[in-house]
């Protein structure tokens, strides 16, 4: 069964255990502290819904995903260290404890607070017409958050002139450095998302989480380190996976010769 949500300017729609998230805010689909509150609370329930496994995160139009802050926003009074709600800018990029897979599908002018907000998601799917660039250097401010992600994604002279010069790049190059998955006709960008998305949805929820959390912990770890925690189980999401059904059933159907049933348990 679908089931469709409209609140304020974020839909949601719901279909076989995937969400989806639409950012539409004309024209161009900036984000207010309003905005960042109401994609906190959306990608906060979520999290907390056992029975969603994937999110797919996209944007309305044709020619914006999203340029990220609202300048106009912030000139009518919204503080740039306002309250962005419980998963900081955009619902993502500080959300705690997210363990499950989240699609970024990018269509057009992906800027600013945008590139970083489609950082945030594990794989991205990018139209043909997307366009790239953290041009925050020309007023003023600085990309916080990509400049600490980005010089760990792709290579650090790559990021560095990235962030220095605010220059655009296409789909293309972003493809070429790693960022993207897929590049996709503008057409097809959203059916490529979801079918995507039901591929992940079919798989297992506690994997998932494992690898996410895992993935989390160690980004400024030692790899011995890391590996220890894994290993004795110190990870919380590991822990669960090593003493659940999910795990039984995974051995018994490779055993079998059969598809798994996963439960999420």
């Amino acid at each position: 069964m679908m089931q469709m949500r409209t609140e304020g300017p974020i839909k949601t729609r719901v279909e076989g255990g995937i969400l989806e998230v639409t950012l539409d805010r004309p024209k161009a689909n900036a984000i207010d502290l309003a905005t960042s509150r109401i994609m906190g609370d959306v990608f906060k329930e979520f999290r907390d819904d056992d029975a969603l496994r994937v999110a797919i995160l996209r944007a309305e139009g044709d020619k914006f995903f999203c340029p990220g802050w609202d300048l106009k926003a912030a000139a009518g009074g919204d503080a740039v260290d306002g309250d962005y709600g419980v998963g900081g800018f955009g619902g993502l990029q500080e959300l705690p404890h997210l363990n499950k897979p989240v699609i970024g599908a990018v269509n057009g002018i992906c800027c600013g607070g945008g590139l970083e907000l489609a950082l945030s998601c594990d794989l991205i799917l990018a139209s043909s017409t997307a366009s790239f660039a953290l041009p925050e250097i020309r007023s003023g401010t600085v990309a916080d958050a990509a400049s600490i992600k980005l010089p760990k994604r792709i290579p650090y002279h790559v990021a560095m002139d990235l962030l220095l010069t605010g220059r655009w790049f296409d789909a293309e190059e972003a493809k070429h450095w790693g960022l993207l998955r897929e590049i996709c006709a503008p057409e097809e960008l959203r059916d490529k998302a979801w079918e995507l998305a039901r591929l992940l949805a079919s798989g297992p929820p506690l994997v998932y989480a494992a690898i996410k959390e895992v993935v989390r912990e160690a980004e400024d770890m030692r790899f011995q380190d890391a590996l220890n925690r894994v290993t004795r189980r110190q990870v919380a999401a590991v822990d669960r996976l090593y003493g659940s059904e999910d795990l039984l059933e995974g051995q018994n159907a490779f055993a079998e010769k059969r598809d798994p049933v996963w439960k999420g348990r």
